[in-house]
């Protein structure tokens, strides 16, 4: 059975396109229409009954969350860019630096487009959107200063954060944040916009 990956081209579901590119797996594409709510169909709540993407439709079931979705793509191709570390501590360094990007960075940028998650008040949607330039400031800084080590998130050897801090950084300007004020995270960006994979995938919404 292909890959059946679910995504739209404005969202996270980026990072996990960039990483099918890198694995070299097979894999068929799935555009959900966000203009068309199709995200909340009764087709696709069957595939993932939290209504957004990405989802990876396998063998075995269906997969959502991208943490969880770029360590399984990582794991079927264990010959590409992706391969996952055997020590314990660098292969849980992965996660804890994807985790701090799903459950902190990503949250503060959907404050800006998505605080209806989190409230109905006019006044607080209001509040939580002109907060997002500082959230995700301090976000950045973190990044900057602690947890990139370059070339690459972890070092020298490619990995699956790298596609996920590249579509997060794509979101920066757009979030009022300027990401000039970033050296090593600018840098990063450029390197991962120069991959045949991150092209193919920009191609490919183009």
């Amino acid at each position: 059975m292909a890959i059946l990956f679910y995504t739209s081209p404005t969202s996270i579901g980026v990072a996990t396109h960039i990483a099918l590119e890198e694995s070299g797996l097979d894999y068929e594409l799935v555009e959900i229409d966000f203009t068309k709510q199709q995200q909340s169909s009764s087709d696709y709540l069957k595939i993932n009954p939290k209504a957004r993407v990405p989802s990876l439709l396998v063998e075995d079931g269906v997969l959502t969350e991208t943490p969880a979705i770029l360590t399984y793509i990582a794991q079927l191709a264990p010959n590409s860019s992706l391969k996952l570390p055997s020590d314990p501590f660098q292969f849980a360094a992965i996660q804890s630096f994807n985790s701090y990007l799903s459950s902190t960075v990503h949250v503060a940028h959907a404050h800006n487009h998505r605080g209806a998650r989190w409230a109905d008040d006019p006044d607080a949607l209001k509040a939580m959107t002109a907060y997002v330039p500082k959230s995700l400031s301090a976000c950045f800084a973190l990044i900057e200063s602690s947890l990139i080590k370059g070339p690459w998130v972890h070092g020298q050897k490619f990995s699956i954060s790298d596609p996920y801090l590249f579509r997060m950084a794509s979101w920066m300007e757009a979030d009022g944040v300027d990401i000039a004020q970033y050296p090593r995270t600018l840098q990063h960006w450029e390197a991962m916009a120069q991959r045949k994979s991150v092209r193919t995938v920009l191609d490919w919404f183009s």
